[in-house]
Order: structure tokens, then C-alpha cells, then sequence
């Protein structure tokens, strides 16, 4: 509750209360939720935080089931219920379609949000990890105010030529990139694998194995190197080169702890310059890292495209 608190002193605090993705959480379904539902009743200060959550992975992906994804009208409208209910609000504001519905035509879910919208029950839509072609589909149907997406250091994925990164611009939608510290990988914190806690999803990624942690620490080292001119730590500097890469992109940092929370809110007063992008630029591409950040059922199911609603 104090770290709440202390979020909501900042002026445009976003929250995403989304429940866990499956991938060896540490929380149950919907506690998020429920505890900010319990702080907004405590303070009566709704109005003074942006609430963002997510539907669509049902607890059949949780057991490790890339089809466990809905995104049919029905579950569209039960899960705003239930999430609205956890929350003890009226509205959200903003609400991600989780994981993209191989089964349904993006127009179908789409549709469904657009009366949740009318019905006054949350305000923007947006989509996490679709494809290219996805997004373009559903911003056909109702404008999409954001997507949410991996992005970092690490993970460059959306930058390739006609990827998520172009298409976002190009139509106007904002890119929120979650774990853009390289799931803390720059903080200098962790220098092997067997540093990761126990349950820890990042012990399942082939991308953070043993035989890559000296290429890890090689581009954490030269974060740190820049870092040093700022007084800042590398974790920080991640988030200004994110920054960096324009106004259009919203870093979402994880915070446990206060501490944390305000190294993450300070890292927006630190300007890189460009020759310190650009170094650090080279660096990235100068890393090799081989190895999916996911499991093999959790990638099945990012930028994932949809049947043409003719065809259904």
C-alpha cells in the first residue's frame, strides 16, 4: 500500500493492474486487481491515476497452452466485469486485448470493446503483441490507442523494417514497452543464471542461460560506463535510451520497492546525447545473444494474426 501511495504522488501515474500471464506467477488471478481496488477505496483518489488492465489469457495458457486465449464477444464482456468488480471502479481506462485470439477475427473482438466503450465501461483499447496486420485490422474498426510490447535493450524485435515499431508511428499509437530494463538484467545485479530467484520466469528463457551471461555483462558493463556521466544507474540509462527513441514510446518499469520506483520515475530527467545513443546502439547490435526470451508455448503466442472475417 505505500508503495500505491507513493505512485500516485507523480502526475500522470499509469497503472496496469493486469493478472499474471501464466509464466510461473507469483501472484493469483486478479490479487493485482484487488489490491489496487483496496487502495482506491481507502483513498477515494481514482481520479487521480490512469488504470490500465488486460483480458484474454484464461488459465488454460497459465498451465502452459498457447490456444488458452479467448477473445470472443462473451469472455470480452465477462472479464471487463470481473476486472471492473476487483477494482471497485465504474470505468477503465484503458483496456489491452492480452494475447491476440488465433480462433476470432480481431474485427469480432474489436467490436465487442467498441460497446464497452459506448456502454462507458472503459475509455481507450488497446493490444498487446499483435502483428503488424492485426493492428491494422483493428484500427479499421475503432482507433487503437496503444499497444503494449516487449522492448529494450535486449529486445529490438518491433525495430525491424515494417514491424510493430513503423506501423505504430505510422498510424498514431503509442507504444508501451514492458521489461524495458532487460528484466532487470541491467542493473548489475545478476552476473549468473544461478542468481535468478527460485520460480523466477527468467530461469526459463533460453536467452538468459549460463553460456550467454558473459554477453549479458559485457552490454550491462557498457550501460554502466554510460551511466557514470550521469550520476544514474544502468537500469536508468535503459530507460533513457528507450526514451530516446521518441515520444511516442512509454516505457513500463516494474517497481517493487519505493526505492525502485523513484530510480525508475528519475530516469525521465536523464538526457542522453546522441553520441551516447548511438554508442550504445552500436554495443546492442555489437551483442550477440542467441536464444528465445520465452519458452517455445509462450512465443506461439506473440504477433499472432487472425481469420479474415469473411472466412468464419
Amino acid at each position: 500500500m505505500r508503495l500505491l501511495h507513493y505512485s500516485s504522488t507523480f502526475d500522470i501515474p499509469y497503472w496496469d493492474s493486469t493478472v499474471p500471464t501464466g509464466i510461473l506467477p507469483t501472484t493469483m488471478w486478479g490479487d493485482a486487481e484487488e489490491l489496487i481496488g483496496k487502495w482506491i477505496k481507502r483513498t477515494g483518489k481514482r481520479d487521480q491515476i490512469f488504470l490500465a488492465t488486460k483480458f484474454g489469457i484464461t488459465e488454460a495458457m497459465a498451465k502452459g497452452d498457447p490456444n488458452g486465449v479467448r477473445g470472443d464477444p462473451e469472455y470480452v464482456k465477462l472479464s471487463i466485469e470481473k476486472s471492473l468488480s476487483r477494482l471497485g471502479v465504474d470505468t477503465m481506462d484503458l483496456y489491452y486485448v492480452h494475447r491476440i485470439d488465433p480462433k476470432v477475427p480481431i474485427e469480432v473482438t474489436m467490436r465487442a470493446l467498441v460497446e464497452l466503450v459506448k456502454e462507458g465501461k472503459i475509455r481507450y483499447i488497446g493490444l498487446s503483441v499483435p502483428s503488424p496486420t492485426t493492428l491494422r485490422r483493428a484500427h479499421k474498426v475503432h482507433p487503437v490507442a496503444a499497444i503494449q510490447v516487449e522492448y529494450s535493450p535486449f529486445v529490438l524485435d518491433i525495430e525491424a523494417k515494417g514491424h510493430l515499431l513503423d506501423t505504430a508511428r505510422e498510424l498514431g499509437i503509442a507504444v508501451v514497452a514492458y521489461t524495458p530494463t532487460g528484466t532487470g538484467l541491467l542493473s548489475g545485479h545478476i552476473t549468473c543464471h544461478a542468481d535468478l530467484p527460485e520460480r523466477d520466469f527468467r530461469r526459463l528463457s533460453p536467452k538468459f542461460s549460463d553460456e550467454n551471461f558473459p554477453a549479458i555483462l559485457a552490454l550491462a558493463a557498457k550501460f554502466k560506463e554510460v551511466s557514470s556521466t550521469h550520476n544514474a544507474t544502468g537500469s536508468q540509462v535503459a530507460l533513457a535510451f528507450l526514451l530516446a527513441q521518441g515520444d511516442s514510446i512509454l516505457p513500463i518499469p516494474g517497481s517493487r520497492t519505493i526505492e525502485h520506483n523513484e530510480e525508475n520515475m528519475l530516469a525521465a530527467y536523464i538526457k542522453l546525447t546522441p553520441e551516447e545513443v548511438a554508442s550504445l546502439r552500436k554495443a546492442i547490435e555489437e551483442t550477440e545473444i542467441p536464444g528465445d526470451r520465452y519458452p517455445q508455448w509462450v512465443t506461439q503466442t506473440l504477433f499472432r494474426d487472425t481469420p479474415e472475417e469473411s472466412a468464419i
